[in-house]
């Protein structure tokens, strides 16, 4: 991205890296080569398209509020701000969703425009866009009017980034917002890395003990019969491309929201409340980046009212609240997608494939790549009865330019539920202006495109409502890929809308989900299979349910670091049938480890589950939980820089994960013997070596100080920018100069407490590291019982410009829980936004 830098500006940067140039006086030239795209906070600047004049007013977090005189002039005005604040972020991010990256940042990044193409996202977009009424049509053309008014004005100062990286944006179009909006949805559908992952797992330790390892909830017997369905296939040898397929998306997920388990909300009933009015809470998990993909927006105009959070390159108001109704949203863990693996075969120049005994030939696609600094390419992508084959584009080549062509072995296809006709895009702008429980009701019962648990509230009551479009499977659970020649693994059309889960005003006086199973063992249809670990919705519960409650008691709950789990933890290590094994397993340890191991349960059986960032039995507590994954499963799936203990991991990032599961039961399973011993290890025995183990590491981590510990040592959190998350995929010249200015475009590392199952998530990669991945992205409160009900935090900051003081200023006031106002009276604007406004008028008047 910064292969073209003007000269003193690398000069500079590499000065930077290697201690030449003062810190000092490189951010003051960054800053000056930054702040010639910065907005002016006043004055007046005519634009062709605005129908009348737009103000723009900026709080002390540079989150602007929009004032028209029209609706359309207020989305005119959205997609210029928006574009002002995130152009880089919007530009990336449809360059990801079109599979077009490697025109701005070359060669390295070609596998991912590949998995994005064979994805196909612009055909969803495409039927997504044609079903949409023509109102909606005009919305979107309205806003992209706004975005490519800013990038008419700003031609010649560009952000930095992307004038440096040589790339001109194109124009922006009404269907580029519809694509940025179906490659969230695409993240929300949840199940691919999973089938992926458990492709890998099987190859390593076979179809027999791969149920083990997916993820079954407690309560659940334990999935053979879908592991089954790889019995017998030669995984190990005719799978060609599946590592590519994994690493890709693994490569996707780390640049977008793809497959994250995310998110808490919930809403209080007026009965259980202080003031005797409802509340909403909703908290929404991402991948950490600096910017966050979310930013807070309020727009005022005669026909529409709204503040809450907004993804730059959609023309909506996601969550939040328009002076009747707060809304919010969490992933349902809806399983939209399956792998299917087929059997191909060349003949000729046609690839076939085998359904229901006959061999078909595959539908062709072209796809033609543009590399920055290379000739163009042309490629193939294949296509069954069941998708697109990921491994006819994603595969083992010499040299990333190399053609690929899958002649033999298993193709290995993904069909989605993207690809659907239905009215979403009506559908969640008419939840942005329902004016009561009653009327969200009815429009998000036509989100087909996303599954979203929505929460809603009024002045009155609360509700909950399922969004999505969910398969029939006719066989199978869509755990594990299934075998594309069998009809009985089909789908069977999607669950009839009216059996998704809803409720309203519930006795319980509260409701909310936290990506938990939200529907009963056994339920008349099938959200999922791979819900998260049950622990945040416990809390939620625990607290929800606990007195009346109040704008302090949500913002407690939002920073609660809890963790239920521990108290689990502390259950089975008392069990009748643990407890005396236990013991016995630790005395059996050489002497050092035995006191280690003593000195682990001790505290442990005495921990209260809190979390902190300065708790030394909570770093403690991080320590056992990291061991004792790598004692049960890395004998069998390691290396830990292999595929299958990469794939443990991953799969542990976005469902209940099987170290939960064999730490609260499954004694009888088979990883707990370690495979690099002669004798035959049981559970207990594994965990005494665990408690061991977690007090050796800390004492190499942080020393032998028991008082020094501390789970923010080990536990912490960096802010990284596009660019820096983008540096390993471009040649070493690149990455080195970006290196140089990790200092002035990233933040951190800040200590963090919590972890995955706390209220106040910062999920970790269990058994890899403790670095901090997910958060709470954004923050909203809506309180009924206030004079202005909403308010709300980001975890960054507004601006996607390094240079802006509203850059990173969000991380702050995040950490602190320094909420802003979003007042809806004119007599309250003034006190939050200020005096000074960008005026936007007419061009020629």
């Amino acid at each position: 991205m910064f292969s073209r830098l003007p000269f003193p500006l690398l000069r500079l940067a590499l000065g930077a890296a290697f201690g030449v140039a003062s810190l000092a006086g490189c951010q003051a030239y960054l800053d000056n080569r930054y702040s010639a795209s910065l907005p002016p906070e006043q004055g007046i600047q005519p634009l062709t398209g605005l129908a009348g004049s737009a103000s723009i007013r900026r709080n002390a977090l540079g989150m602007p509020l929009i004032e028209t005189s029209s609706f359309h002039d207020a989305l005119f005005t959205m997609g210029y701000v928006h574009a002002t604040d995130r152009l880089s972020q919007m530009v990336g991010l449809r360059l990801m969703a079109q599979g077009r990256l490697a025109e701005m940042l070359g060669p390295g990044v070609l596998e991912i425009d590949r998995f994005m193409r064979a994805v196909n996202l612009r055909q969803s977009a495409e039927v997504l866009y044609r079903e949409a009424s023509p109102r909606m049509k005009r919305f979107f053309e309205v806003y992209a009017r706004g975005v490519n008014a800013y990038l008419f004005r700003h031609r010649d100062k560009l952000p930095m980034d992307l004038a440096a990286s040589g790339y001109t944006p194109e124009y922006w179009k009404a269907e580029d917002s519809v694509l940025v909006f179906c490659l969230l949805n695409f993240g929300l559908s949840q199940n691919l890395q999973e089938e992926v992952a458990a492709l890998l797992l099987a190859q390593k330790v076979g179809s027999d003990k791969l149920a083990w390892l997916l993820p079954i909830y407690p309560d659940e017997a334990l999935p053979f019969d879908e592991a089954g369905k790889l019995e017998g296939l030669a995984l190990d040898a005719k799978v060609p491309g599946l590592a590519a397929i994994e690493q890709a998306a693994r490569q996707v997920a780390e640049l977008s929201p793809l497959g994250v388990a995310a998110s808490n909300n919930w809403a209080i009933a007026g009965s259980n409340s202080r003031s005797g009015k409802p509340l909403l809470a909703n908290d929404t998990h991402l991948p950490l980046s600096m910017p966050s993909y979310w930013n807070f927006m309020q727009i005022r105009s005669p026909k529409f009212q709204a503040a809450g959070v907004t993804l730059a390159g959609v023309p909506a108001v996601v969550a939040g609240f328009n002076g009747k109704l707060g809304w919010g949203m969490t992933m349902v863990m809806g399983d939209g997608q399956d792998l299917y693996l087929e059997q191909t075969r060349r003949e000729g120049s046609r690839l076939m494939y085998l359904a229901d005994g006959k061999w078909l030939p595959a539908r062709e696609r072209h796809e033609t790549y543009f590399i920055k600094g290379e000739r163009p390419i042309r490629e193939t992508v294949y296509e069954t009865r069941n998708g697109p084959l990921l491994n006819t584009v994603l595969g083992e080549r010499k040299h990333p330019l190399q053609p690929l062509q899958l002649s033999s072995g298993y193709g290995i296809a993904l069909k989605t539920t993207q690809f659907e006709a239905d009215r979403s895009l009506d559908a969640f702008f008419e939840l942005s202006r329902a004016q009561s429980v009653d009327q969200a009701f009815e429009a998000t019962r036509e989100i087909r495109a996303a599954a979203l648990n929505v929460v809603f509230a009024d002045q009155q009551g609360i509700g909950w409502q399922v969004t999505g479009r969910f398969p029939n499977r006719r066989e199978g659970l869509g755990l594990v890929p299934s075998p594309g020649w069998d009809g009985r693994y089909d789908w069977d059309g999607f669950a009839d809308p009216m059996l998704h889960p809803y409720d309203q005003d519930p006795l319980q006086g509260w409701l909310g989900s936290a990506n938990q199973r939200s529907v009963p063992r056994g339920y008349g249809m099938q959200l999922s299979s791979s819900w998260y670990g049950p622990e945040r919705y416990e809390r939620l519960a625990e607290l929800a349910g606990r007195g009346k409650h109040d704008t302090r008691s949500m913002i407690a709950m939002q920073y609660d670091q809890v963790t239920p789990f521990a108290a689990k933890l502390r259950t089975m290590f008392e069990g009748p049938g643990m407890a005396g094994p236990l013991r016995q397993a630790i005395d059996a340890l050489p002497a050092g480890e035995r006191e280690r191991a003593r000195e682990a349960l001790d505290r442990l059986m005495a921990f209260d589950g809190r979390l902190a960032a300065d708790s030394a039995d909570a770093a403690l507590y991080g320590a056992f939980l990291h061991e004792s994954a790598r004692q049960t499963f890395l004998d069998e799936l390691g290396p830990e820089d292999g595929p299958a203990w990469g794939a443990l991991v991953q799969a542990g990032n976005t469902s209940y994960s099987a170290q939960a599961d064999h730490l609260l039961g499954r004694e009888d399973s088979p990883f707990w013997d370690d495979q690099r011993t002669a004798q035959r290890e049981d559970k207990p025995t594994i965990l005494a070596r665990s408690l061991a183990a977690a007090v050796s590491l800390l004492e190499s981590r942080l020393g032998s100080d028991r008082g020094a510990w501390q789970w923010g040592k080990l536990h912490s959190a960096t802010w990284t920018s596009g660019a820096t998350q983008l540096a390993p995929y471009m040649p070493a010249g690149q990455r080195r100069g970006i290196d140089a200015l990790r200092g002035y475009l990233d933040r951190g590392p800040y200590a963090m407490g919590g972890d995955h199952s706390t209220l106040n998530a910062s999920a970790y990669r269990l058994g890899m590291d403790f670095d901090t991945w997910l958060i709470p992205a954004m923050r909203i409160i809506v309180d009924f019982g206030r004079d202005e009900p909403m308010i709300g935090l980001n975890s960054s900051g507004q601006s996607g410009n390094p240079a802006s003081p509203h850059y990173a200023d969000g991380i702050e006031a995040w950490m602190k829980a320094q909420y802003v106002s979003f007042p809806f009276k004119v007599q309250n604007l003034d006190k939050v936004y200020g005096s000074k406004r960008l005026l936007l008028t007419p061009a020629g008047q």
